[in-house]
């Protein structure tokens, strides 16, 4: 017998026990077995990944190149020689029943452990190509690949158990249910995590490759994952962040995509003018601002309306409160309704406007709000420069004043003023 080889050629040349003999001849079977394992997986592996290579080359589909990606062809061979290991176990330790035993418990695991990583290397292929596709490329395919993954560990580490005591699986199972309660403590973020990345993939409320944001956190910036357990953000100042799916779910978070698509990128922002520098405009006023462009006509038809207004009712313009007028800050607001009109950078297909807001203790609060066609940050950001520029140039035209705080080179200027007084 094949077995007894080394035990035939140990007792012929050498004079040894009938004891010595066996555990020489288990030892020279398990020096052959290993050397024969590790040439047979070196050559699947070599010949095996040289077909497929081939194979894949001639296709057009990327999925058997994933699947060299993913080394499915090397865990495959891991489990042919597990098999063919366990096939030979019972011929080698023929003489040792009780090593046998365990021998065999060890393979079968080993067995059950090659398969899950098979498994793995599947799903990981399966995941890589949906990802290629435009319906499940911003889909949290992580979440129900390591979920999967959790209950095949465990369904592995369950079955090892068993095999290792020689125990049946349905004791384990049992036992398993008493446990129950302590698993859901274990498991409790992967669950809420996994119901989590559900909900967030229904209600399509967050696909990779949005820009989110989650002021509590810290984060700022675009998906580039979501797993089971936490959401990866890229944030703008390229830091990452770190958080827990679940929050997705039970926390506010602002996501920018329905801005992206839709036909412009909100500009909202204030300047403050001070109050004691807004008043009626006299016809020198009026004649003046008939210069401006933009509001020429608006202030030749306003200026005449009001004046055939004022004669109808008799009004007495001596004193310039009488009667309707007009302010310059009314046509400070008209002029930059115009503008934002004629600004070829806003939509003009979007709300817009100039607005008066509450008076503060620093001024009336004068708001633009439009929508700018660029939405990349870096172009939002000089649009809505340029026209602040702008507006903040054009105030002194109609004669106002912008709030800001008094400095240190403004105290002393006041000082060397009274002082020369």
């Amino acid at each position: 017998m094949l077995n007894k080889y080394f035990y035939r050629i140990f007792k012929e040349h050498f004079s040894l026990s009938e004891t010595t003999l066996i555990y020489l001849n288990l030892l020279a079977n398990l020096l052959v077995l290993t050397l024969l394992g590790y040439i047979l997986f070196k050559a699947f592996r070599y010949f095996g990944r040289k077909a497929i290579r081939k194979m894949a080359n001639k296709t057009s589909t990327t999925f058997d190149d994933l699947l060299i990606k993913n080394r499915t062809f090397l865990n495959l061979t891991r489990i042919i020689i597990f098999i063919l290991i366990y096939n030979l176990l019972k011929e080698i330790l023929v003489d040792f029943p009780n090593l046998f035993t365990y021998a065999e418990r060890i393979t079968t695991i080993g067995i059950i452990f090659a398969i899950i990583w098979f498994i793995r290397s599947i799903l990981l292929t399966i995941k890589d190509f949906l990802r290629t596709t435009e319906a499940f490329k911003d889909k949290p395919l992580e979440s129900y690949v390591q979920i999967f993954m959790i209950v095949l560990w465990l369904i592995a580490a369950i079955s090892s158990f068993s095999v290792l005591t020689g125990k049946p699986l349905i004791r384990f199972l049992t036992a398993l249910g008493a446990f129950s309660a302590v698993l859901l403590l274990v498991f409790k973020d992967t669950i809420l995590g996994f119901v989590s990345s559900i909900q967030v993939a229904v209600n399509d409320t967050v696909r990779i490759g949005d820009w989110i944001t989650m002021e509590k956190y810290g984060a700022d910036g675009d998906v580039v994952e979501i797993n089971l357990t936490s959401v990866i953000i890229r944030n703008f100042d390229n830091t990452i962040s770190s958080i827990p799916t679940y929050y997705l779910t039970s926390d506010s978070f602002k996501n920018w995509r329905t801005m992206n698509s839709s036909g412009g990128r909100r500009i909202k922002r204030a300047i403050l003018i001070k109050i004691n520098s807004i008043h009626f405009l006299t016809d020198e006023d009026i004649e003046r601002f008939k210069k401006i462009e933009l509001i020429s006509d608006y202030i030749t038809k306003s200026s005449e309306e009001i004046k055939k207004y004022n004669e109808e009712h008799n009004v007495d313009k001596s004193v310039l409160l009488n009667g309707r007028n007009l302010t310059n800050f009314g046509t400070f607001r008209i002029y930059l309704d115009h503008y934002i009109q004629n600004h070829p950078k806003i939509n003009q297909d979007m709300l817009l406007m100039s607005r008066q807001l509450e008076p503060t203790p620093n001024g009336i609060p004068l708001e633009i709000y439009a929508f700018s066609r660029e939405k990349v940050w870096q172009d939002y950001e000089r649009v809505m420069a340029n026209i602040f520029d702008h507006i903040l140039a054009s105030v002194k035209y109609f004669d106002l004043e912008v709030f800001q705080n008094p400095s240190s080179i403004d105290i002393n200027n006041l000082k060397e003023f009274k002082k020369s007084e």
